[in-house]
């Protein structure tokens, strides 16, 4: 039973192909009081630390007290929530939206759930927790000592249960308040850490001009943020094999927002994790859309992953809540990381690339050949597609050295049995390049610009799929 996560949501697994039912009812957030919560988790410095025996004690306690299948035990930031320590099935993140973290945040106490059949906040009576089919949940908040609700402690169970009695939901609570307190004792031992050491001299930063945390913020908000789509193409049939996702900023006085002008300043502020996290969100919904619309379905979206949304251990868990939540099969989904975001922690890469695929997810090496040398490591790294940067294919006619590293690229990709996909092809001689040394797929403005999801719909209705032949054009 666990209300922590936002991966509990009504409907099938992932990679059923079926529709997901309701997610949770919940209120909308004061960012006031949101920004005060998150300061005072922050203050906490429990996120993305390491297992703990104390916590894994609560959490074991609970499962033999309450005969619970699951127990999770999870803090909440952004758009995610962290599961400090489980027990049952193993989860270390879970999306926030409609969330059981949600519903206790809204009612502001326990939320208990005998049998979700019966409860008004569900379409279905199930709910899937990974393999667990849930029936039944209870939730109390851990809260900060000024009252900020941080986390959830929550019981899951496979079959629906009587209604919980005044003394076990004391139990419950007085489990909670020892995470709590424990909470606290860890505050203070940061801040008595922070006195002591020896102060440094500190040089005023200078922050951007625009955009400042808080515009992206507020774009997040109200909702500026979108996802324009530029398909990928079989270059032997223009045929379209799959779509990048390409986050756009409908800015209200400037107008659309190249990335390139915000997206060195989320990742200077962090504001990328909650942005990344609504880009994973938003293309797993566009592709249950399109799933609805079309018999044959939609193509494949890949979405860029930051390096800093690639460092968390618990991304698999989180991408497949998402699969999960909107009944999208996990080969409708690529991701897209770069050398760079591997090489920071090599012991991490392995982890998080074998998790995401064993959940059957697409992974691309994006501008390939551009960052660390990640050769040695390449053949040992499971993934399904490499990437030619935009660099060396518009250099490709104009100089024998990029020509070489791309039919080099190509080459190795065949070796190691992975598709390669050229990036930024904007003239038919590069086209026709690439298609003779045996490039299967590419993309680029020679077939089309990224779209919004509306244009991208009527490319999806061309015969076949096929775009025009750029060669007839000239």
């Amino acid at each position: 039973m666990g209300g922590v996560s936002g991966a509990v949501t009504a409907g099938k697994a992932a990679g059923t192909g079926a529709m997901p039912q309701a997610g949770l009812e919940t209120s909308k957030i004061d960012r006031r009081r949101e920004n005060l919560r998150l300061a005072a988790l922050a203050s906490t410095g429990i996120l993305d630390t390491e297992p703990e025996s104390y916590f894994d004690a609560i959490t074991r306690l609970c499962a033999e007290y309450f005969r619970a299948d699951t127990v999770l035990l999870g803090f909440a930031d952004e758009t995610r929530v962290w599961i400090k320590s489980f027990w049952g099935e193993s989860i270390r993140e879970l999306p926030r939206q409609h969330s059981v973290f949600e519903r206790v945040r809204s009612e502001g106490g326990p939320v208990i759930v005998p049998d979700i059949g019966k409860d008004a906040h569900f379409e279905s009576p199930v709910l899937n927790l990974r393999r667990l089919e849930v029936r039944s949940f209870a939730s109390v908040p851990v809260r900060s000592s000024d009252g900020y609700i941080l986390g959830a402690l929550s019981i899951f169970n496979s079959q629906p249960r009587r209604r919980m009695a005044l003394d076990e939901l004391s139990m419950l609570e007085n489990l909670a308040e020892m995470v709590a307190s424990q909470l606290e004792l860890r505050k203070m031992k940061r801040s008595f850490q922070g006195c002591a050491r020896p102060q440094r001299e500190v040089f005023p930063v200078i922050p951007r001009v625009w955009p400042r945390p808080s515009d992206l913020r507020r774009a997040l908000d109200r909702q500026e943020f979108v996802l324009y789509y530029q398909p990928e193409i079989e270059l032997t049939t223009r045929k379209i094999a799959g779509l990048e996702a390409l986050i756009r900023w409908t800015h209200p006085e400037r107008g659309v927002v190249s990335p390139a002008e915000f997206i060195p300043s989320a990742e200077e502020s962090g504001m990328i994790l909650p942005i990344g996290d609504w880009v994973l969100s938003e293309a797993c919904q566009q592709i249950q859309k399109w799933n609805q619309d079309y018999e044959q379905g939609a193509p494949r979206v890949c979405v860029n992953l930051s390096a800093r949304q690639f460092s968390r251990e618990g991304l698999a868990d989180h991408v497949e809540a998402l699969l999960s939540q909107y009944g999208v099969p996990s080969r409708m989904l690529g991701l897209e990381m770069t050398e760079s975001s591997l090489m920071s922690d090599i012991d991490i890469a392995f982890d998080v690339l074998g998790n995401l695929r064993r959940l059957g997810v697409t992974l691309l090496m994006d501008d390939f050949g551009t960052g660390y040398s990640s050769l040695n490591y390449l053949h040992s790294f499971p993934f399904d597609v490499l990437k030619i940067d935009r660099s060396f294919v518009g250099r490709m006619t104009t100089g024998d050295q990029s020509l070489q590293i791309v039919r080099t690229i190509i080459e190795l990709a065949r070796v190691l049995g992975m598709d390669v996909v050229a990036e930024g092809i904007e003239t038919v001689e590069q086209y026709i390049l690439l298609r003779e040394m045996g490039c299967r797929y590419g993309q680029g403005f020679l077939f089309s610009r990224p779209l919004p999801a509306e244009a991208m719909s009527h490319l999806l209705q061309l015969p076949g799929r096929l775009l025009p032949d750029p060669e007839q054009d000239q």
